[in-house]
């Protein structure tokens, strides 16, 4: 199984951590859209020729399909050929009272925009020309002048980001990939996502080769007693953090918790970020995200995903693990039985 780790967006790092990453043995290095841009870094990180890189995830909504296709197809040149653009929907209160922009249907705005993308990127290619016109995007000019032509290291895949059945089976209709919501369970993923992800390929007609679908995994990792207390006391802060978002319920009631979240919820309004954790045990920790040795670590991946994914994006929130001990998750999960 490949392993993909999150290159730090602080502008004067990330040239250093991306060569850190490559040093461990990682096969990749992904941006997350949070406190930094979550493309600029990556231009930085294509420094490592052994790095594949990839967004994890830019918040497609208040951005333009244009935007986003000049942004990947620049990508995929300056990583020469390693770039995948992974796209996500965020939830309605961050689209509105964050980004300033207006909501829509997710599932909907969300497989138009790959649509649209693709649409762009045929264009440039010398497919066909641009005439996408549908509900929330149209695009119907592209003069010379603004057309990079075939990209030499050809089209870079787009990839969707996905917890519930709707958005699952959008992206195994329309993308080139999945990325797997890190809130999650062995059991969600197998009850909830799999039969999505199944129905999605069934109605696009495509094969299971012919969709890549990536995990991901917030991990507890650590040799000692203290490492991995210390882990887990850190996971289970972001678990809460997840648990009290109303859109990510599913997985709380898939696990018997549904009760938890609008405590955590009512919690999170008010900042009381100490009570949050308080209620997440070391259970929840367990089997939202991945406890253990490196090696229980990724023999628990594995299992999880094994069956489905080619690859993984591991997260370390809140904690940082040796480095030692991540190049033996990293040497682990690469000898861990994974999707062709």
């Amino acid at each position: 199984m490949k392993v993909h780790l999150q290159v730090e967006g602080a502008p004067g790092r990330v040239a250093e951590h991306a060569a850190e990453l490559a040093g461990l043995g990682a096969d990749g290095a992904f941006t997350f859209e949070g406190p930094n841009d979550v493309f600029l870094p990556l231009a930085v990180a294509a420094g490592q020729p052994s790095l594949e890189l990839m967004t994890n995830v830019a918040i497609a909504s208040p951005r333009s399909p244009l935007h986003l296709a000049h942004a990947a197809y620049d990508l995929q040149i300056y990583s020469r050929g390693q770039f995948r653009l992974g796209l996500g929907s965020q939830i309605k209160v961050h689209i509105e009272k964050r980004y300033g922009a207006q909501w829509a249907k997710p599932a909907a705005k969300m497989a138009e925009t790959v649509a649209a993308i693709k649409a762009i990127f045929a264009a440039w290619e010398g497919q066909a020309p641009l005439n996408f016109r549908g509900e929330y995007h149209t695009h119907t000019l592209m003069p010379p002048n603004f057309n990079p032509g075939p990209n030499p290291f050809g089209v870079p895949p787009v990839l969707m980001g996905a917890l519930g059945p709707i958005m699952t089976r959008k992206a195994a209709e329309v993308a080139d990939g999945l990325l797997v919501m890190p809130f999650n369970s062995a059991r969600h993923f197998a009850e909830r996502t799999v039969p999505a992800l199944t129905e999605g390929l069934r109605r696009s007609e495509r094969a299971p080769g012919d969709f890549q679908v990536v995990a991901q995994a917030i991990v507890a990792v650590g040799r000692t007693e203290a490492e991995l207390r210390a882990a887990v006391d850190a996971v289970g802060m972001l678990i809460a953090f997840y648990g009290s978002t109303p859109a990510y319920v599913p997985v709380l009631e898939v696990e018997g918790w549904a009760d938890f979240q609008p405590q955590l919820n009512a919690l999170s309004k008010v900042g009381k970020f100490a009570e949050m954790r308080a209620l997440i045990s070391d259970e929840m920790v367990a089997r939202i995200g991945v406890v253990g040795t490196p090696e229980q670590c990724a023999a628990e991946i594995g299992r999880r995903y094994g069956a489905y994914a080619s690859d993984v994006c591991c997260y370390f929130p809140g904690y940082s693990p040796p480095g030692a001990q991540i190049a033996d998750l990293i040497e682990a999960l690469h000898k861990t039985p994974a999707l062709p």
